[in-house]
């Protein structure tokens, strides 16, 4: 079942493609048929820098029990950065 709903999402950070590192400013989140991985569908996230052409992208496409295992491991791995720094990260 495809949601077509779509999530966009401005970011600050770096991804490796072909020829290198490049800055990212923007990532897209959504549910639909994966292009590669072997699953009928699939959360997929695409990490992109739109001012450096499409090339400037990193596509990840994650089974939908991976998705939520990554997801609740960016949340614990923020919670250390905030307990660690002593700041609250917004």
């Amino acid at each position: 079942m495809c949601t077509y709903e779509t999530e966009h999402v401005a970011i600050s950070g770096s991804g490796k493609g072909p020829s290198g590192w490049f800055p990212l400013s923007s990532a897209t989140v959504y549910f639909d048929h994966p292009v590669h991985a072997p699953a009928e569908h699939t959360v997929n996230v695409d990490f992109l820098n739109p001012d450096r052409g499409p090339s400037a992208r990193v596509a990840v496409e994650l089974d939908p029990v991976s998705a939520l295992a990554l997801a609740r491991a960016l949340l614990a791995a923020v919670g250390t950065a905030e307990a660690f720094s002593g700041a609250a990260v917004r």
